[in-house]
């Protein structure tokens, strides 16, 4: 059951990490920004949805162990 949760939140992560990348930016760089108005790189959005990909396989991964795994 845990490894199904946790896929569930990995796949929900990965798939706002693909749709919404510059909603990472601003929470990762808020902090570090003093009020100035900056934009993503193109290299900060790729490697973003990289990583929305390789969440949302792995979380494709827990979702199925539950049902690949014996009893």
């Amino acid at each position: 059951m845990l490894y199904f949760t946790g896929g569930l939140v990995l796949l929900a992560l990965g798939v706002t990490m693909l749709v919404k990348p510059r909603l990472f930016f601003e929470l990762e760089k808020l902090w570090i920004q003093n009020g100035e108005d900056s934009e993503p790189s193109a290299l900060f959005l790729l490697n973003t949805r990289f990583g929305g990909v390789m969440c949302v396989l792995a979380g494709i991964g827990g979702i199925l162990v539950p049902f690949l795994s014996p009893l």
